[in-house]
């Protein structure tokens, strides 16, 4: 299930914006680097201001005090903070309003996005409206269908069917064009939050007052499990003549895949080249997801090969894919030499493919296998090591590998990462029972350099959000 609010699409510095600075005069980087932990500083600052002020006007002062120039860039960055900590969202909106009122100043739809989402998750849909409200008469451009999903999102996330399709019809006098896009936020709110079963009732029963497009068909296919449903979208998607696309065809080969339905998955594929839609890595990735599925790993491995042959180039979760396809047939061997062969490729294996290898070898209990791929891990380096280290520690902890769990710890904090909580209590219990004081105290003061007991709750909070319940109801 794809969340609602992914800050991947949302990001004020793209990758490649960012990548640029290697390419910098050394002179110019340094100045760039200084730059980054200047801002760094102010957003620990207004971050601050904004979780210790109890009232509206104590932030107004330490805001005024504080004699930081509030530019779209650091607000952006301070909402962000806001959001990932779940920080009081009701000072987060003066400090929002704060900014809003100064002379010339407009938020930035990052911005608003963001103060939406925090109001919406702490259940403030009434301010939500007014903050919508009062944008609608200074800017109304920022009011876009993101911001349609956003709201929607946490709406339907907390109320009904009713209710949500209600808030949807409230954007009708907000936005500067109530079409498709803002009903295909609605039908991704409900794929998201709700059941496939709502969210194709609604599309009926509103599709005549919005003529559904692409984005509307791809929504709701790519949510289907049964390929019963799949069809049927798609033949009414023909029915329409709305032409099905490479995102079309990538959802309809997967419900196959997924359903075991290989036949018809290759079929589709065949389609899809008559029709001169060149399939990509996603196609072949589900193609590989599914010959695992039915038991025929080496036909999988082929593909990566048939790939190269069209042109199309396996990326690290093809691979990941097909490793995985040979782990579940416990041919490790097969796994490992795949993995190697994505090495020769210029692939870096990531969280993900250690995770596959880990959880296979957690149920066989191969502790010098586990700590030999945490140390290759280790030695490559790559972006999170939380997934894996969770995977790691369970293991180590069951079977009461104390040593081997410090020195695993220890070299993840040393990478500057944080263990999750969860894991570090684990090993903390652990070595109270082995009375080992001095240990844990060395681990204690390593979490704590992350930060307060608080904050780190926080953090964990923010960690797992995505797949937490929420039994709030309207």
């Amino acid at each position: 299930m794809v969340r609602i609010f992914s800050y991947k699409h949302l990001s004020t510095a793209p990758q490649s914006k960012r990548a640029t600075t290697h390419f910098l005069p050394s002179s110019l980087y340094f100045l760039h680097s200084q730059s980054s932990h200047s801002i760094d500083k102010e957003v620990e600052t207004l971050y601050r201001i904004i979780t210790i002020t109890q009232t509206p006007e104590g932030l107004k002062q330490s805001l005024k005090s504080s004699q930081i120039n509030l530019s779209n860039d650091l607000i952006d960055r301070v909402l962000k903070r806001v959001r990932f900590s779940h920080s009081n969202p009701l000072q987060a909106l003066e400090f929002f309003k704060y900014a809003a009122k100064r002379k010339g100043f407009y938020h930035t739809g990052f911005s608003l996005d963001t103060m939406l989402y925090v109001l919406g998750r702490s259940r403030k849909f009434d301010k939500v409206w007014e903050v919508l409200v009062e944008m609608k008469r200074k800017d109304q451009s920022l009011i876009t269908p993101r911001t349609v999903q956003v709201v929607l999102g946490r709406v339907a996330k907390v109320c009904s069917v009713r209710q949500t399709v209600e808030s949807f019809w409230g954007f009708k006098r907000l936005v500067n064009e109530f079409g498709v896009d803002c009903f295909n936020a609605l039908l991704r709110a409900l794929c998201q939050e709700k059941s496939m079963t709502d969210a194709r009732n609604v599309y009926h029963s509103l599709k005549v007052k919005f003529r559904p497009n692409n984005q509307t068909f791809n929504i709701l296919l790519s949510g289907w499990k049964s390929s019963e449903d799949a069809e049927g979208f798609f033949k009414e998607m023909r029915d329409l003549r709305v032409e099905p696309d490479i995102v079309s065809y990538n959802c309809l080969v997967d419900v196959y895949c997924k359903g075991r339905e290989m036949e018809k998955a290759f079929r589709v594929v065949e389609e899809m080249r008559e029709k001169d839609i060149t399939p990509d890595v996603i196609t072949y990735t589900s193609l590989i997801g599914g010959l695992g599925l039915v038991g025929q790993p080496d036909k999988a491995r082929h593909i990566l090969k048939d790939m190269r042959e069209y042109g199309c180039y396996p990326d690290a979760a093809a691979y990941n894919a097909a490793i995985r396809n040979f782990c579940i047939a416990k041919r490790i061997g097969d796994a490992y030499s795949l993995m190697d062969e994505m090495v020769s490729n210029g692939l870096s294996p990531n969280a993900t493919t250690y995770n596959v290898f880990l959880r296979l070898i957690r149920r066989h209990d191969k502790v010098e296998m586990a700590l030999e791929l945490w140390d290759d891990m280790m030695e490559r380096g790559f972006g999170s090591y939380i997934l894996v280290s969770d995977v790691l520690f369970d293991l180590l902890c069951d079977l009461g590998k104390l040593a081997e769990a410090e020195r695993c710890f220890l070299q993840m904090v040393d990478k500057g990462q944080k263990p999750s909580n969860v894991s570090f209590r684990r090993i903390k219990v652990l070595m109270e029972l082995a009375n080992k004081q001095e240990a844990l105290k060395l681990l204690s003061e390593k979490m704590a350099a992350f930060g307060s007991s608080t904050q780190l709750i926080q953090e964990d909070k923010a960690e797992y959000e995505q797949s937490s319940s929420d039994f709030a109801t309207c």
